[in-house]
């Protein structure tokens, strides 16, 4: 094993571990703000088909970006 396959194997789980946190900071913050504009408005959460469309969409977008910044 080269230098360069020793020097990415000991990265990866850092890499795995900054973006599970990442995610899970983000997916907190989203549900916050969610459950906080409900409550402003008086009504309960919901979110709808076309709502949970809409959202998986911009996730689905916002990853492939994220793979286009490493090539």
């Amino acid at each position: 094993m080269n230098e360069i396959e020793k020097n990415r194997n000991s990265m990866k789980p850092k890499v795995l571990l900054i973006g599970a946190l990442v995610g899970a900071i983000t997916g907190l913050g989203t549900a916050y703000l969610l459950t906080q504009n409900a409550e402003k408005e008086g009504g309960e959460l919901a979110i709808n088909t076309g709502q949970g469309l809409k959202l998986g969409l911009l996730i689905l977008g916002m990853l492939r970006q994220i793979l286009k910044m490493d090539g």
